[in-house]
């Protein structure tokens, strides 16, 4: 388009995102029409995609950051064709595929789901990682950015790990309309102060007038032709752009504008423009990394292997069986053991170093290309990306992530390095799948199983090498349990997982020396729960006893009550869990001081049976 067409692009983009805002009752307009210019720009002349075949490998990507600026999204998908405008006046409307904030769960053109500010672009630092090293298809990948989310930890993460990659497919366009929700914003329109942060990253810099298109499109050919460095281009623009009662005004920030007739009317009335977007450039398929026979380890019974270990030998195995499985890590993979991966097939493995939030994201951008990310670090240290993994709920992205050195197990580290809140965190994620094995020939099976699920998957290993209790033919299906001790005369049953399993085996022992018969229940999927077996166990034993490396709250004992939600009577119920600040201590006096070893869980069953006896 030439620079009259782009103008009038531009002012229908604004038009239509006061319209649809104006329909909604609600909704972040002058957000849009800040960025409206820029938009046309990308949508006209730069961008390479094709609206009817969304997963076309050589479709370049676009990710809206600034997910509140949805309205201006709608308005290019309207002018691309993509929508009808009918639809675009659903917007925010219930059962409509135009939300308040954009989620690829309605609409095939989105790779991600954002609102959550400062997420996007590391996001699109993973889509660019597999553009730039996995699927070589050619394709550019677009992030608009507000000038306020730049205050986030996450967008510094994102600009140093691009850098470090060089990832020169990646382009960031941040709108710097001054103006954030309460007021101005740190830097306001000081382009030169964001500029010099970029720089200091490795990136280059294109500062430009916003609402100026020739410029505009002289800077994204200038980004298109960097080799080398990503991108960031630096646009001063006005929120509220182009209507003069909320232009660069304060207090307007999400409310549609006071009178939208008269503001359409100042912005030239609508139009009924439509872009012949460019094609995308023909490209192979991609994930043509060849896969061979998947062969897990095996280990035999007794065999000591610290379920760390195991995840590592096994995800190795599985990148072997699946071409499609990455794995990333957070600058830990000799301690996670994904290293064993990364020297298998260090093409597929991605260093995200000490940047957790980055970690996450980035499995979430490989995931929208097709690939199978598992990412690993330290149970305690996924709690600083919670929000990303949130939101990958809501995009419906499926991800595998892994902690390890769970709970106090880990020993003289101290609390700082313990997962005590991993469970209860990846439990209340939507949809999620929360897996804790206890031996090594389980965790094998269960890393191999998570490949094909869908949504947010954990695992949660251990630090310390414990004994192998299952045979390497034993199979473990997701949402089931194992019991390992089990007998007519049960009159108790412990639910364990992971390393406490090992302890109520031999609290079960002791009983039995006594003369009580317990029953020990493996609860390795944690969510979702094996309710039949633990339903039968409580009509066979009368109680329950959960014992687990975590925090009371939200973890397996709150699991275990979920297989009791449905009006079924709910058994007799005792927890044993962590519910003191630990020190530093060895394993075996850390269980000992949580009071879930094996000498507390016996002698908390033998009161519990006494009990049950007098009463």
């Amino acid at each position: 388009m030439n620079t009259a067409e782009l103008v009038e692009l531009a002012q229908q983009l604004r038009v239509d995102s006061v319209r649809a805002s104006a329909a909604a009752g609600s909704g972040h307009p002058t957000s849009s029409m800040s960025a409206a210019d820029l938009t046309a720009v990308l949508l006209a002349n730069h961008l390479r995609y094709d609206f009817d075949r969304p997963a076309h490998p050589g479709n370049d990507r676009f990710v809206l950051s600034k997910g509140h600026a949805s309205p201006l999204l709608y308005s290019a998908y309207k002018a691309a064709g993509a929508i009808e405008d009918g639809e675009l006046l659903t917007f925010r409307k219930i059962g409509s595929r135009l939300e308040g904030h954009p989620t690829p769960r309605r609409l095939p053109w989105l790779e991600t789901a954002t609102g959550s500010l400062g997420q996007g672009l590391p996001i699109g630092v993973g889509i660019a990682l597999a553009g730039k090293r996995l699927d070589r298809a050619g394709y550019r990948v677009w992030v608009l950015c507000g000038d306020s989310e730049l205050a986030e930890g996450s967008v510094w993460e994102a600009a140093e790990h691009a850098a470090y990659e060089h990832l020169d497919n990646l382009t960031a366009v941040v709108d710097v309309n001054r103006l954030g929700q309460r007021g101005p914003t740190r830097h306001g329109h000081d382009l030169h102060a964001y500029a010099r942060r970029f720089q200091a990253f490795g990136w280059h810099t294109v500062e430009v007038d916003g609402h100026d298109v020739d410029a505009i499109d002289r800077a994204y050919g200038e980004a298109r032709s960097t080799s080398g460095q990503p991108t960031v281009i630096l646009a001063r623009t006005l929120k509220g752009k182009g209507v003069q009662s909320v232009q660069d005004r304060e207090g307007l920030h999400g409310k549609p504008l006071p009178d939208p007739d008269e503001a359409i009317a100042e912005l030239g009335g609508p139009r009924d423009i439509h872009v012949r977007v460019h094609e995308p450039p023909a490209a192979r398929m991609l994930h043509a990394v060849p896969a061979g026979h998947l062969e897990l380890p095996r280990w035999e019974k007794g065999e000591e292997v610290a379920t760390r270990n195991a995840y590592g030998e096994a995800l190795a195995a599985l990148g072997t069986g699946r071409g499609d499985v990455v794995a990333l890590d957070g600058e830990v993979s000799d301690s996670t053991r994904a290293e064993f991966f990364a020297k298998a097939h260090p093409d597929r493995f991605f260093e995200c170093y000490i940047a957790e939030q980055q970690l996450v994201a980035a499995a979430v951008g490989l995931a929208t290309r097709g690939w199978v990310p598992y990412a690993s670090t330290f149970a305690a240290f996924l709690t600083r990306a919670h929000d990303f993994v949130r939101m990958a709920s809501v995009s419906g992205v499926g991800i595998n992530l892994v902690g390890s050195h769970a709970g106090v197990a880990i020993g003289q580290d101290g609390p700082s390095q313990m997962g005590l809140e991993d469970l209860a965190m990846m439990r209340a994620v939507h949809g999620s799948t929360v897996l804790y094995p206890c031996d090594a020939n389980q965790t094998a099976k269960l890393v191999a199983a998570m490949a094909d699920l869908d949504g947010v998957r954990y695992l949660r290993t251990s630090r310390g090498a414990a004994p192998v209790v299952y045979g390497p033919d034993e199979e473990f299906p997701v949402g089931g349990s194992k019991v390992l001790r089990s007998s007519p005369y049960d009159r108790l049953t412990v639910v364990a997982a992971g390393a406490t399993v090992h302890e109520a085996l031999a609290a079960a022992d002791a009983l039995d020396r006594d003369g009580i018969q317990v029953r020990v229940v493996d609860l390795y999927s944690v969510k979702p729960v094996d309710r039949a077996t633990l339903r039968r166990a409580a009509e066979d034993t009368g109680c329950l006893m959960t014992v687990e490396d975590h925090h009371e709250e939200g973890g397996i004992g709150d699991a275990v009550l979920d297989a009791f939600v449905d009006g079924r009577p709910v058994p007799r119920l005792v927890r044993l869990a962590v519910r003191t600040m630990p020190g530093s201590a060895s394993p075996d006096e850390q269980l000992h001081a949580a009071g879930i070893d094996a000498a507390c869980i016996a002698a908390a069953g033998k009161l519990l049976v006494e009990e049950a006896v007098v009463r």
